[in-house]
């Protein structure tokens, strides 16, 4: 597909349903999510930094997170959205031109947060909504359709709580975003009452305590969009600590038994590819 069907197609997954939304770390894990029917993918920046020996949350440069969203652009056929954190600035303007470089890179949408990745906390409320606004023009301004993703992170890192996250999700929606976002609220019942205070499609994050709910309950709260954030890349740096730990403290290689045969591998990542 062209940027353009691959920007149309991730626009037409958020007008009805819920979909699953896999968030790849790198081009093998890219493909097999491809394989495996993923209808589109999202970069997740946590899972990249950890393939660079970091922690999540700004270790990372504008440059090497782009240049890695254009490698899972090329790795799969489907369209591709990118984790941008804070769009590695503060001022408006500086957002903005990292969205219209994201658009440069063939990616059919990115996200946008609201955290200050230099205090730990959040941007205050006018300076956010203006940061999403410059965001959006600057998506319109993409020579293919690209979805604005607005995310209120305060909840998650204890800068602010639902209230506060819901003005902010209201503030974005009339700043032009075409998708909203607060990841870790405190359970489902908020969720649903994100999903009922703006009328945008809402992605929710399947993580921590979420991980006990279904794809049906998160579509009964009204949620458009599921995405995984690091979750897969964690399971898989977990699968290495116990089978690791086993042979080291035990002597013990059984955990090995349940790896994938490299064939296995192989097909599906000749089938997620282009």
């Amino acid at each position: 597909m062209t940027p353009t069907e691959k920007g149309e197609t991730f626009r037409a997954l958020h007008q009805s349903g819920c979909f699953i939304l896999p968030n790849p770390w790198d081009i093998g894990s890219a493909r097999v999510l491809a394989a495996l029917g993923a209808p589109a993918l999202a970069t997740t920046s946590a899972g990249f930094a950890f393939t660079r020996g970091l922690p999540d949350g700004g270790h990372l440069s504008r440059d090497e997170m782009l240049a890695h969203a254009e490698e899972i652009v090329a790795a799969t056929p489907l369209p591709v959205s990118a984790d941008l954190e804070n769009g590695y600035a503060d001022a408006p303007d500086a957002v903005a031109e990292t969205v219209r470089l994201a658009a440069g890179t063939g990616l059919a949408g990115c996200s946008i947060e609201d955290t200050d990745l230099t205090n730990g906390g959040a941007y205050e409320f006018d300076l956010t909504v203006e940061r999403i606004r410059a965001a959006v023009d600057a998506a319109r301004g993409a020579p293919h359709p690209f979805t604005l993703t607005a995310r209120a992170d305060g909840v998650m890192v204890g800068a602010y709580d639902t209230d506060e996250a819901v003005r902010r999700l209201q503030a974005f929606e009339a700043a032009g975003a075409d998708v909203l976002y607060a990841p870790f609220l405190p359970d489902m019942a908020a969720v649903a009452r994100v999903c009922t205070s703006v009328s945008l499609p809402v992605n929710a994050l399947c993580a921590g305590r979420f991980t006990r709910e279904t794809k049906d309950a998160f579509a009964a709260a009204g949620v458009r969009r599921i995405s995984l954030g690091s979750s897969l890349a964690s399971i898989t740096q977990r699968a290495i600590v116990e089978a690791t730990k086993a042979m080291f403290e035990a002597g013990d290689f059984s955990a090995l038994q349940s790896g994938m045969r490299g064939s296995e591998v192989a097909a599906l990542l000749e089938s997620g590819a282009p």
